[in-house]
């Protein structure tokens, strides 16, 4: 493994949440709550504790979540130099999260509110597919107040998920900040409801101040309206790096002239959560060591092949181990 003290550093933000990952026996639950299969929707206290309670006699675990939070947390896992920026609450699941990142040698910007911490019911089909019913609870709550441009004075990148692009003065706020001290901004582009829903703002966004975007095949034809090859080509001409997930066929990567299709490892997928957040995870940790575009779409096609072999966006130990000895 490549790994220096001229590594550049990453900083995470994003919703600081902790998944709830329930494995569904089929996709009844989905209909009763009306989210769409595969999506992020955002649901309130109450509804996020009825999907809790209906799921209360199905097996399930917990661990940090948030697309931003799943990017950093394997960055750090791979030896990557990473902080994290977001907003929980001084209780139990809170007190979960802040320690998990400690643990992982992450160096947390954590704000605290009172309401409590944010948990997203994490809805994992037969068929792996990912649902989530997202209570941002404490996570809603961060403010562009909140920050300075001091805290991304020690970081050369930083990861935004696009889940954040609904609250467009946080941020639009948030890149004011890092931009000001010249920091390359990666967007993920989180889920195709994200986009449609904000598609102006979003494309403005991205040429004004974006450098690097990822997207899966249904958001990039949500923001373009194209098939993955051309969606690409449009997302280059706003961007530094444009990457395109086309799932078990890959990626497409454009940089200016230069582009490059990454093949994915054929593996057996239990569940494709945080498979894209990990995807980021090498790529940014890649471009910090200052890999080729080529190895750094490897490398994170690898993490997401392993992921999705797992229950959860976490890479366990064993998983890690193998990507070493690939790296």
């Amino acid at each position: 493994m490549e790994n220096n003290n001229t590594q550049k550093r990453i900083v995470g933000i994003g919703s600081a949440l902790v998944d709830i990952l329930v494995q569904l026996k089929d996709d009844q639950l989905l209909y009763a709550f009306q989210l769409p299969k595969g999506s992020m929707t955002l649901v309130d206290a109450e509804l996020s504790q009825k999907m809790l309670d209906r799921t209360a006699d199905i097996d399930r675990s917990i661990e940090t979540g948030g697309s931003s939070a799943n990017t950093v947390r394997a960055i750090a896992q791979l030896g990557g130099n990473a902080g994290f920026i977001g907003k929980i609450s001084n209780d139990e699941m809170g007190h979960f999260f802040k320690d998990e990142f400690e643990k992982s040698n992450i160096t947390p910007h954590l704000f605290f509110s009172q309401i409590p911490t944010g948990k997203a019911a994490t809805l994992i089909s037969p068929d792996s597919e990912r649902t989530f019913g997202t209570y941002l609870g404490a996570a809603s709550e961060l403010s562009v107040d909140e920050l300075s441009e001091e805290l991304f004075a020690n970081y050369d990148y930083l990861h935004i998920e696009g889940y954040l692009v609904f609250n467009h003065e946080l941020i639009e706020g948030i890149l004011k900040l890092a931009k000001k001290q010249g920091l390359k901004i990666s967007l993920d582009m989180a889920s195709f409801n994200v986009v449609d829903a904000n598609l102006e703002f979003l494309t403005r966004l991205v040429d004004e101040y974006v450098d690097i975007v990822f997207a899966n095949e249904e958001e990039a034809k949500s923001y373009t309206g194209l098939e993955p090859v051309e969606a690409l080509k449009q997302i280059s001409s706003q961007c530094e790096i444009a990457i395109v997930k086309i799932g078990e066929k890959g990626s497409l990567i454009q940089s200016g002239e230069q582009f490059i299709q990454v093949e994915t490892p054929e593996v057996q997928s239990i569940d494709t959560t945080g498979a894209g957040d990990v995807y980021a995870s090498g790529f940014l940790f890649g471009l910090a060591n200052n890999y080729s575009m080529k190895k750094c779409g490897n490398l994170g096609s690898l993490l997401a092949s392993k992921v999705i072999q797992v229950l959860g966006a976490k890479i366990p130990e064993s998983k890690l181990a193998e990507i070493k000895v690939e790296m």
